[in-house]
């Protein structure tokens, strides 16, 4: 399947520089998107855009980025033969890192006097879908939602050269969290206001 691949696409990007250098240095490809790629370009960390992946732009002023087979079926993949094989026959390389957290939507909401329109842009749709993708294949994925966790992540690759099942289980249990209390933001927020312009 070809070197290591990991995917960031992240709002906050308190350490990323540091920790995309780190994984190229323990021999991973960069996939990013959007902002993240032009901060780890800037930066000098080689990068490769999510297009450039897929074979598909970015669309619908940035609403649709990630969600494709190329990227989901790289992350979903479980490391069997007939998974490898599929894999193989229709391009997908495996994702074996996935960095996200979610658009601000929370900070969004918070603003007096915030449009609707800046709101509803701040909920996050493809974020969701790699974080849930990773960390439902705990198995073989790392999934990190937190900025907190990239020195961890980093200190096993250069000690072990992989990330034990133990540490990708916790980060799992804390993305399904973050995506939980995500969601339950959202449909609090909508519950308290008045049907949409």
């Amino acid at each position: 399947m070809g070197k290591k691949r990991a995917i960031l696409s992240v709002s906050d990007k308190t350490g990323l520089v540091d920790f995309a250098a780190g994984l190229t240095a323990a021999g991973y490809e960069i996939v990013s998107t959007g902002g993240t790629l032009a901060a780890l370009r800037a930066a000098g960390v080689p990068t490769v855009y999510v297009s450039d992946v897929t074979g598909f732009p970015e669309i619908l002023d940035g609403r649709v980025k990630t969600l494709h087979p190329l990227i989901h079926g790289g992350i979903l993949a479980r490391d069997t033969e007939a998974h490898r094989a599929q894999c193989e026959r229709e391009g997908i390389t495996f994702i074996d890192v996935v960095a996200v957290n979610l658009y601000p939507f929370q900070a969004a909401a918070a603003k007096k006097d915030a449009a609707w329109a800046e709101i509803i842009e701040n909920i996050d749709i493809g974020g969701p879908a790699l974080v849930r993708a990773a960390a439902k294949n705990q198995e073989r994925v790392t999934v990190i939602v937190n900025p907190s966790a990239y020195p961890e992540v980093l200190a096993l690759l250069r000690s072990k050269g992989a990330v034990p099942p133990e540490t990708r289980r916790r980060l799992a249990l804390e993305a399904f969290a973050h995506t939980a209390a995500y969601d339950k933001a959202i449909a609090d927020y909508l519950a308290r206001t008045e049907v949409c312009p």
